[in-house]
């Protein structure tokens, strides 16, 4: 028997080979445009200057991506894979939607499955937040809530599989979903937004990664427009992507996180260690104590990984003061900490966590009068 390939001749080719389903294609068609008419009417998010004591020469932003109608930076994130999945074919009218998700992402999604007429079940943690459990819900959507954070990935391959669905994997997807390039991403609008300021170009971007989608993007975008900004990924404790990416080990499995949104237990798909310039590791406490501190700063709550964002990026402020460099930073509002009534911003629920803010919280109030 000859090993040669031989390619197939026309003979051997099928006659009839069409795909093309009109009805699916309308369908698909009009879904896209829904959730770009969405996207019309909705403005972008605002660049917030935080009150840096002016001594330092530094300028911190935040990019307030609360502002959205679904409340985070993950609005973005889950219209990008609505549409990845749409323009891919993954998705047909009736199909049931499946996500495994800590809670924003899966906000957000139920939004656009709502928008355009599919079901969706949002597979998470059983500890995540109620105001988020809630949020889902009330878009129609289900909440298919697993014991172990790490179980919810097979948790939604395996109801994906029951119910004939589609599991739209943002872990997977948040990278390569996103036109990094520009396209009106995130980074885009932060740099446009930029322009008019003292120091356009910043010293550095503080992102935290969940999925690692939006640090991949804005890294990339970096490189691509030749800016010399620095991008830092400050990450919680109990998250892998600090040990993976110090050790390049992206095998590692950790605990997994407590601050809802970023940190995960293993090194997700979608997180690109090669774009990052510096990562720091961030004490829960040192999270929730920089959020609940900064709160009559900023006239609002913020959620925990703004938390995390403020504590790596107060210190990045302080080591280029301490150098006697100029410049600005910005760095992520991920959300309201309107969230985590019932948790983050509850004493009793801190404590039982075993976190003393109050030292963190002197720290930040020492380092914004000083």
């Amino acid at each position: 028997m000859s090993d040669r390939i031989t390619e197939p001749t026309a003979a051997d080719l099928p006659t009839n080979c069409d795909r093309s389903d009109r009805a699916h294609r309308a369908w698909v068609t009009g879904a896209i445009r829904q959730i770009e008419a969405d996207a019309q009417r909705s403005a972008d998010t605002h660049l917030i200057r935080f009150p840096l004591p002016a001594a330092l020469g530094v300028d911190l932003y935040l990019k307030d991506e609360s502002t959205h109608v679904t409340g985070s930076l993950k609005h973005r994130l889950a219209r990008s894979l609505f549409l990845y999945s749409l323009c891919n074919g993954w998705l047909h009218a009736g199909s049931t939607v499946i996500e495994a998700s800590s809670g924003s992402t899966a906000i957000s999604e139920a939004y656009f499955a709502r928008l355009i007429g599919l079901p969706f079940v949002a597979v998470m943690p059983a500890r995540t937040s109620r105001e988020k459990i809630e949020l889902i819900r009330s878009y129609g959507a289900q909440c298919h809530l697993v014991e172990e954070a790490g179980a919810i990935y097979d948790a939604a391959r395996e109801l994906a599989v029951a119910c004939g669905g589609h599991y739209i994997d943002q872990f997977t997807h948040a990278e390569r979903a996103t036109d990094w390039r520009g396209n009106n991403n995130i980074a885009e609008s932060i740099f446009d937004q930029m322009k008019w300021e003292p120091h356009p170009i910043p010293e550095w971007m503080v992102i935290g990664a969940g999925t690692g989608g939006t640090s991949a993007t804005i890294g990339r975008y970096i490189r691509y427009r030749g800016h010399p900004t620095r991008l830092c990924v400050p990450d919680p404790e109990g998250s892998v992507f600090f040990d993976a990416w110090r050790d390049s080990d992206v095998t590692r499995r950790g605990a997994g996180s407590r601050i809802e949104g970023i940190g995960r237990p293993r090194v997700e798909p979608s997180f690109v260690g090669q774009v990052i310039d510096r990562m720091v590791q961030v004490p829960d406490a040192a999270s929730v104590g920089t959020a609940r501190e900064v709160e009559h700063l900023l006239g609002k709550k913020v959620g925990p990984s703004t938390g995390t964002n403020l504590w790596a990026a107060f210190e990045l402020a302080r080591q280029m003061a301490a150098a006697g460099v100029r410049g600005s930073i910005v760095t992520l509002l991920c959300d309201g900490g309107e969230r985590y009534g019932h948790t983050y911003y509850n004493d009793e629920w801190v404590a039982a966590q075993g976190w003393d803010l109050a030292p963190s919280r002197a720290l930040v109030r020492e380092f914004l009068g000083s």
